[in-house]
């Protein structure tokens, strides 16, 4: 028998591989519904009409050498999707923006001079990590996420100008980096990283444990990564059990008002319904919203066609002569 096997048969829940987010800066979280964090069974759902979905990509992939200096070709877009009453999605709003990053400061005069002539958007990024080529890379993977989380944050603040009466936004993410977003009565942010660290103790362990089906108390996020404060509560897509503590595991944010805790088991049971279809083969699809991953594989399919596959996942064997 398995060694591990042993402890299930004492009581433990079986898990299946593992999950780790990257960790963020850590924020105070105080209850806003109840003196203790609870969990709460989500009702029937009633799905609004209309929504719109935001949700972006970022691509980038190391393209030339300058000696040591790595040149990097970078992607981000953004588009917003109104969901009308046929079930179909319909561009709204859209951005991109192709650019290259380097350090130019470092760069040979003709290097410098030919990207100059041929990229038209260059971001000059600081020459100090150039001969760490792991820590460049973190720097560079850093400047295009802040720029795909710019691009998103302005969609968004524009999408919301354009929202009908009884209409929501759900963006895949942070509400907060946004104060109008943030404060805005019909936006949600659906977040699928668990880096930052919220909730403590009793309250910590029943949110990892959260059944599926269920969302946690209300809380208020203040400080930390956040620029304004929002509400937010822990929702569960799928059973955990089997899995791991992660899976199925949403943090929704929401604007920090009273209607947000009245109406936050009728919000949840209307996101819980969009799990279906399977948001497949993406990997997180577990927590991944299925018009959020519709709107993904739109922007993935009008992307730069060398920029449509990761760098990572390119093959690394030698280049032979035909």
């Amino acid at each position: 028998m398995t060694w591990w096997r042993a402890l299930v048969d004492a009581g433990a829940v079986p898990g299946r591989g593992s999950t780790r987010d990257e960790v963020e800066a850590g924020a105070r979280a105080d209850l806003v519904e109840e003196n203790e964090l609870q969990t709460h069974p989500i009702p029937e759902p009633r799905i609004p009409d209309p929504v719109s979905f935001l949700n972006g990509i970022e691509r980038w992939s190391v393209v030339a050498y300058d000696g040591v200096v790595q040149v990097v070709n970078a992607y981000v877009a953004a588009a917003v999707r109104r969901r009308d009453a046929t079930g179909g999605l319909h561009t709204t709003f859209e951005r991109s923006r192709g650019f290259a990053i380097a350090p130019l400061d470092r760069m040979t005069p003709m290097v410098r001079q030919a990207l100059e002539q041929s990229v038209a958007d260059v971001e000059s990024v600081p020459s100090e990590l150039v001969e760490q080529p792991a820590r460049y890379l973190e720097m560079i993977e850093a400047t295009v996420r802040r720029a795909r989380a710019r691009m998103e944050r302005e969609l968004a603040e524009e999408a919301l100008d354009d929202l009908a009466a009884d209409e929501w936004l759900v963006i895949d993410g942070l509400l907060s980096r946004s104060p109008d977003v943030a404060r805005h009565p019909r936006a949600l942010g659906v977040i699928k990283s668990h880096g930052a660290q919220f909730l403590e103790g009793r309250g910590l362990e029943r949110a990892l444990t959260l059944p599926a089906g269920y969302r946690t108390s209300v809380f208020a996020v203040r400080g930390g990564h956040t620029r304004t404060e929002v509400y937010s509560w822990y929702l569960r897509l799928w059973p955990w059990e089997g899995n791991d503590l992660l899976y199925g595991l949403l943090r929704i944010e929401a604007r920090a008002h009273p209607d947000t805790v009245a109406r936050a088991s009728a919000l949840s049971a209307w996101l819980w319904t969009e799990r279906a279809p399977l948001a497949t083969p993406a990997t997180r699809w577990d927590r991944l919203l299925y018009p959020l991953h519709h709107v993904e594989e739109y922007l993935k399919a009008r992307a730069p066609r060398d920029l449509q596959q990761r760098a990572s996942r390119m093959s690394r064997l030698p280049r032979l002569a035909s």
